[in-house]
């Protein structure tokens, strides 16, 4: 299960002033989101500083 709240593609966006996903949903992905029934999310990218370097 993910948690969006850790996710990297998860900001916050101050036109809104909410959190909202980056990730360009469908329709079917954008209603899981908001019903919160994301637990299978598979654009979840865990906020991980160092993917970068241990790639290298």
């Amino acid at each position: 299960m993910t948690n969006c709240e850790n996710c990297s593609y998860y900001e916050y966006d101050e036109y809104y002033e909410c959190y909202t996903c980056l990730v360009d949903l469908d329709e079917d992905e954008m209603r899981r989101f908001i019903c919160g029934d994301n637990g299978s999310c598979p654009y979840y990218r865990g906020e991980d500083d160092y993917f970068l370097a241990r790639k290298q």
